[in-house]
């Protein structure tokens, strides 16, 4: 099943980077080949001073070995050995009118001394983080997501919806971070899914990102914005940097492995703001996106 995933994403990061190569116009990806002293490695590619894009990287690894004490401690397991594989993308428009995705697609195994596996699973999921509310992108982004999940059951979408919005929520901040999508983890074999069955399942997921996203720029990537807007759009980036430094469960697993830092910190966006006690206009558009993001919303 590893060698089959780490395959399948190999072939997923070239069709999404050359999917938003196309859409951007101008940039291309620059790709870094790097190792993992302690066992694996991975491909990072970053676009940057695009057209479209101002930032982003889709990323792909294969690390393995000694399961770190800390990994130890929050899988509530002894020592055990490790290989864990994904990719993870985040792409920050330059335009404020086109929101900034993120997406991440993973597969875990634990060995025991013998190297048979003892636990393995799937987890992953996409979200939209908008700097200004158009309903219809959030309605297209969900439907998309919906649509991929249906195929394999019914309860998926409304499931992993809620995991979404649970997640990416800035509980320092009381908001969420954005306008959600799927999030899934620890999806291991059960007498109703086999590990096969959770594959097919990701993969559809996987598969559906560009059509969830690349429309969305293509709407929105050459509206005009103002450097107001454009300063809000660093404002709301600060709240994706503190979520993705406070909160987020890759960048601590990045860390804690000893993780390529370049790789896991690819995420954060180049320009961002923080002010001091900023309140949008009372009645702005900046204000409605507040409003939509202090409580979840079922877009579908």
């Amino acid at each position: 099943m590893k060698n089959k995933f780490y395959t399948y994403i190999q072939n997923l990061q070239d069709q999404i980077c050359k999917g938003l190569e196309i859409s951007d116009g101008t940039a291309k990806f620059r790709e870094d080949i790097w190792e993992r002293p302690e066992g694996g490695g991975g491909r990072t590619r970053v676009i940057e001073n695009g057209n479209v894009i101002e930032k982003g990287g889709v990323n792909i690894s294969a690390v393995h070995g000694k399961l770190p004490d800390s990994m130890q401690k929050l899988f509530n397991v002894g020592e055990a050995d490790f290989f864990a594989c994904g990719l993870s993308l985040v792409i920050h428009p330059k335009n404020p009118m086109v929101p900034t995705v993120h997406a991440n697609w993973r597969y875990f195994e634990m060995y025991d001394y013998n190297g048979n596996v003892i636990n393995s699973w799937f987890g992953g999921g996409q979200d939209l983080t908008p700097y200004y509310l158009f309903e219809e992108d959030a309605i297209h982004f969900h439907q998309t997501c919906k649509t991929a999940c249906d195929k394999h059951n019914l309860e998926f979408y409304p499931k992993y919806k809620k995991q979404c919005d649970d997640y990416f929520w800035n509980a320092h901040r009381n908001e969420a971070r954005g306008l959600g999508g799927l999030f899934f983890d620890y999806c291991k074999q059960t007498d109703t899914m086999k590990m096969e069955d959770w594959y097919n399942f990701v993969t559809e997921v996987g598969n559906s990102f560009l059509e969830a996203y690349v429309p969305i720029i293509e709407k929105r990537k050459n509206l005009s914005y103002t450097p107001a807007q454009r300063t809000w759009q660093e404002i709301r980036r600060g709240r994706y940097v503190e979520f993705n430094l406070v909160h987020d469960k890759g960048t601590l697993f990045g860390l804690k492995t000893n993780g390529r830092i370049e790789s896991i910190l690819m995420s954060l966006p180049p320009h961002v703001q923080w002010v001091y006690d900023h309140h949008p206009e009372a009645g702005s558009e900046e204000e409605r996106l507040i409003r939509v993001l202090e409580k979840p919303i079922d877009w579908i």
